[in-house]
């Protein structure tokens, strides 16, 4: 790695990698965070500085310094050749997304992908004459059968979003690279501390930054983090899309991502207390996270991941409307809101029946999504038992 004053030094942890990476104090006047750089004109100070392309910044919207540790630090911290950071998760899905493919192109894409990057498959892509077609996310080394001639891409999200169907990432990426195709990953609830899909074959692997890197709830961003054969695709792809991120949200990021390390394991031993806290509450029909023996796929989380995030899901038994509000209306700890990451605990109900297209959700009841904040375990696990109550005493 470098140091914070930009010098290159013997291989660290990734724990050391975030609190170091992407300072270099020594050229901002010895200042430990790098400063925010607000601007989009950048003077030179002769023609042959104008025409050369030598100078390290051109304009504001294509790069400044603050982006730029961003990106070094992603990219060391996720094994990349580079990273482009983007104003948005979405925004950070849709360019990898049109850096992969073209018109003509078929994306397979899991079942259990975020519905936002499902959207922009089917109404975005479909524009530009790409062609989605869904697998199921625990398909493995099976998905070589779904190959055509058109097939260009592979989305993965692992574990998936919402029901946390764990992929088999070594198998999809064998697959794939034996016939040429790029394999790209959602590695937002893992991060890379926990999980590493470059080094598992993956081509490229993007973050909702806005969650884990953030960390706090305050920012909008996503970054994409490549391998040497699509690093120069996706470089260019981001350029003529424009998608720039502010260089105030850049400076977040990086704030955020210093504590990143002890933010996740906070978030790992919490969450999964709480899990395995809910497995035995009698309302609880399933509890579904990856790092729970319980979980059908749990050989493949720990074959795969040192730990997991901060995200869940659970299932109760269908109850009325009047009952689901009781419940989360009379929460006092737990908000609900989208979005997950942040220092604040949030649980909301959906149903994912009406997205899913390759395999039927048909599992009976209700179910939530949980986000595990930093709140004291105790406290959210009364608030929770209080909400199971009310939620059980209605019909």
């Amino acid at each position: 790695m470098t140091d914070n004053n930009g010098k290159s030094g013997t291989p660290a942890s990734l724990a050391t990698v975030l609190t170091h990476g992407g300072r270099a104090s020594d050229e901002h006047l010895g200042f430990v965070n790098m400063p925010v750089f607000r601007g989009s004109t950048i003077l030179f100070k002769s023609l042959d500085e104008l025409e050369d392309y030598k100078a390290p910044y051109r304009y504001g919207r294509n790069d400044n310094p603050t982006t730029r540790a961003l990106c070094e630090l992603v990219s060391e911290l996720e094994g990349a050749v580079g990273t482009i950071v983007a104003p948005s998760g979405l925004s950070a899905v849709s360019t990898a997304l049109l850096a992969a493919v073209s018109a003509g192109d078929e994306l397979l894409m899991t079942d259990s992908a975020y519905e936002p990057t499902r959207t922009f498959a089917t109404e975005g892509l479909t524009r530009f004459g790409v062609t989605t077609r869904y697998y199921d996310p625990r398909i493995g080394a099976g998905i070589a059968e779904l190959f055509t001639e058109t097939t260009k891409a592979i989305f993965v999200e692992s574990p998936g979003s919402l029901t946390f169907e764990m992929q088999d990432l070594p198998a999809i990426a064998a697959a794939a690279h034996a016939r040429g195709i790029t394999v790209i990953v959602d590695n937002s609830w893992g991060t890379p501390l926990f999980h590493r899909p470059l080094e598992m074959g993956a081509d490229m692997v993007m973050h909702a930054a806005t969650k884990m890197f953030v960390g706090h709830s305050d920012a909008m961003v996503g970054t994409v983090s490549a391998n040497e054969k699509l690093w120069a695709r996706l470089k260019r792809t981001h350029r003529i899309l424009g998608v720039a991120v502010s260089p105030d949200d850049s400076y977040l990021t990086l704030r955020g991502l210093r504590t990143l390390a002890v933010r996740m394991k906070h978030h790992n031993e919490a969450a999964l207390a709480f899990a395995g806290w809910l497995e035995g509450q009698p309302e609880v029909e399933e509890v579904y996270h990856p790092a729970l023996p319980s979980h059908p796929d749990h050989a493949l989380f720990k074959r795969d991941f040192s730990g997991a995030g901060c995200l869940f899901a659970f299932r109760l038994k269908q109850r009325s409307r009047d009952a689901l509000a009781a419940m989360v209306n009379g929460f006092q700890l737990f908000g609900m809101g989208y979005s997950w990451g942040g220092y604040e605990s949030l649980c909301i109900p959906f149903d994912p029946s009406n997205i899913r297209t390759a395999v039927a959700w048909d599992a009976p009841g209700q179910m939530f999504r949980v986000h595990v904040g930093l709140e004291s375990l105790d406290d959210l696990k009364a608030d929770m038992a209080a909400a199971l109550t009310r939620y059980r005493a209605i019909a």
